[in-house]
């Protein structure tokens, strides 16, 4: 997260901004194919995991939330929609894990309401 964090602080989704994070920051070297996988996959499908975030958030506009909501649900649902080998509810928790040790009081429960209503969307029929 912190690296899409800095991304997003910077608007600057470079693969070479990621890789100087990854260079400067301890990552060690067992989570680096995941840490790849997620920050490539956030960074390729920004703007369809946006929209979904959009399209379920009420009177908020993704501009508007914190960087730790805001990545720590771009996180969660590209897992949702890309990763079917982390089961959704992992993802959740780990989002509102974060939101609630690095956002505001009430980011937890923000970011629970968001995933849940994009897993519901996501997992409904047509």
């Amino acid at each position: 997260m912190q690296a899409l964090f800095q991304a997003d602080a910077n608007n600057d989704y470079s693969p070479e901004k990621v890789r100087l994070f990854r260079e400067n920051f301890e990552v060690s070297k067992d989570v680096i194919p995941f840490f790849s996988r997620l920050t490539a996959g956030v960074i390729e499908h920004k703007d369809e995991i946006d929209q979904c975030i959009h399209r379920v958030s009420t009177n908020w506009k993704i501009s508007r939330m914190s960087r730790v909501d805001r990545n720590a649900m771009r996180i969660a649902v590209f897992e949702i929609l890309y990763c079917d080998d982390i089961p959704f509810k992992v993802s959740i928790d780990e989002a509102v894990d974060l939101g609630k040790k690095y956002g505001t009081k009430d980011s937890g429960a923000f970011i629970n309401g968001i995933l849940d209503s994009i897993h519901a969307s996501a997992t409904s029929p047509p």
